[in-house]
């Protein structure tokens, strides 16, 4: 049963509103041959996910939605900033190849973070960028089904509780995480594989 320290896969299809109320959006899947695997109550999903999951077993089915308000958050257009195009050259020229609309950059924080961010524009002095989460000010409709669920080991718990999982990971190669998947579907990845 899924709760706390336990190791949990599942696949499903996520959807957000479409043009008409009734109509949706398929945005992101997680597959039965790439799952979602994350360890429930490390804070690797967003509350609102791991509560719809929690008492769930392998097999289970699940349809619900989750409000932008549990999920990722109106959009906030002070999160969208021009920053100067040299802030993204490498070696005096600029990054083309990881910088160019729609693409998802890594970028320091002023608290020495990390944080994805989505260029939405390249002009030729500037750089547009939006820091919300793409599903910000998005409702959220998860319909999946649960593939596994087992005990944490302890090396996963502790690789967990020092920085390895979560958004960003922190597991750099497959030697370190097994081979499911360090970096499949974001959040969350790193936890099966760290065994």
């Amino acid at each position: 049963m899924i709760e706390n320290e336990k190791i949990v896969k599942v696949k499903f299809d996520l959807f957000v509103h479409g043009e008409t109320p009734e109509s949706e959006v398929l945005v992101e899947q997680a597959t039965e041959s790439n799952p979602l695997v994350y360890c429930h109550g490390e804070g690797m999903m967003i509350p609102a996910f791991e509560k719809n999951l929690a008492g769930k077993n392998s097999g289970d089915k699940f349809d619900f939605w989750i409000p932008c308000s549990e999920a990722h958050g109106e959009h906030n257009d002070e999160y969208v900033q021009q920053l100067p195009r040299d802030a993204f050259f490498i070696d005096g020229e600029f990054d083309s190849e990881r910088v160019f609309e729609g693409a998802q950059v890594p970028m320091h924080t002023y608290d020495g973070g990390i944080q994805l961010v989505t260029v939405i524009e390249v002009a030729d002095d500037h750089v547009t960028i939006d820091g919300n989460h793409p599903f910000a000010g998005e409702d959220l409709h998860f319909v999946g089904q649960v593939l596994e669920v087992r005990d944490a080991t302890k090396k996963e718990l502790d690789r967990l509780r020092s920085g390895c999982g979560g958004c960003g990971g922190g597991c750099n190669n497959s030697e370190d995480c097994g081979n499911e998947g360090c970096g499949s579907n974001g959040c969350g990845s790193c936890c099966g594989g760290c065994e």
